[in-house]
């Protein structure tokens, strides 16, 4: 049986060779690369060769979503978990929607590390620990099992004129100072507006706000 090739994105070098002393004992793992980040770190690969990534959420020199984000727009098929101490809601949420399967606490044991990394080898999604038994786990897992569902829940909810010009002037890009003058009103009820979007929508960033309008054009 082909080992469970793992590729390690982590900037601390005490970290990377930890881990990968750790799990190169499983005797079903392989760890291929443990690497710092840099936006040159595909041309390395064959993306065929990788079926984990674990990557570190407080990457200090890369944004952890956009080296997410990287992984995904270059068509690698790896499949990706996060290591951190803590992660919120909305970047649970956010790492999610761009396909990430797995969580990992840091202070987890050996146990929860390698256990994880087979469940999202054999295809499951696996949530911080924190969040298994919240009413959020329960909302993100009926978001990704039926997304058609979420998507009437949005059609159904009612989406006042202002709002609607309001989501049209963020998806070209505009600031809220810039919309504000636009439609000759106070910043400040621009950002209420965009406030009562996110909640109606259930989005967590003005970028969900500029997809959803792009979406529907």
């Amino acid at each position: 049986m082909k080992n469970i090739q793992i590729l390690i994105v982590e900037d601390n070098r005490l970290l990377r060779d930890g881990l990968t002393e750790v799990l190169n004992r499983e005797s079903d793992f392989e760890v291929i690369a443990a690497l710092q980040t840099d936006e040159t770190i595909l041309s390395k690969f064959q993306t065929s060769d990788i079926d984990v990534v674990l990557i570190d959420l407080g990457l200090q020199s890369y944004d952890s979503l956009d080296m997410v984000k990287l992984f995904k727009k270059n068509h690698f098929d790896a499949k990706v978990i996060l290591m951190g101490l803590f992660a919120t809601h909305s970047e649970v949420l956010e790492f999610v929607e761009w396909d990430v399967k797995g969580f990992i606490l840091k202070n987890a044991t050996v146990n929860d590390f390698v256990t994880t990394i087979r469940s999202v080898f054999n295809g499951e999604k696996v949530l911080p620990t924190y969040l298994t038994e919240s009413l959020f786990a329960q909302i993100i897992e009926q978001s990704l099992s039926r997304p058609e569902e979420e998507e009437k829940l949005r059609e159904s909810v009612q989406i006042t004129q202002r709002e609607k010009e309001v989501i049209g002037l963020i998806s070209d890009g505009l600031t809220n100072k810039d919309i504000a003058k636009n439609l000759f009103i106070s910043p400040n009820t621009i950002k209420s507006h965009v406030h009562n979007i996110l909640e109606k929508l259930t989005l967590n960033s003005r970028l969900q706000i500029a997809k959803y309008a792009n979406e529907r054009k």
